[in-house]
């Protein structure tokens, strides 16, 4: 395990800490989770953004509807 260190301004510090406070969370597992959590998100936009250039065709949920005889 390795450890990080990030220099935050004492409105930045408090924020962070009542933050992590309201929801029951370390300073540490908070700004853990949103990292990574951010870090995913952007994975998850970049490979949706992939997709959708490959598309040929789409459809809408009134054509799916009609093609399933919904």
């Amino acid at each position: 395990m390795s450890t990080i260190s990030i220099r935050l301004s004492e409105k930045e510090d408090l924020l962070v800490r009542n933050y992590a406070k309201m929801h029951c969370l370390s300073v540490s597992d908070l700004i853990r989770t949103s990292v990574i959590e951010k870090i995913e998100d952007e994975i998850d936009l970049k490979h949706f953004d992939e997709a959708l250039a490959n598309m040929k065709k789409t459809y809408s949920l009134d054509d799916v509807k009609k093609e399933l005889g919904l």
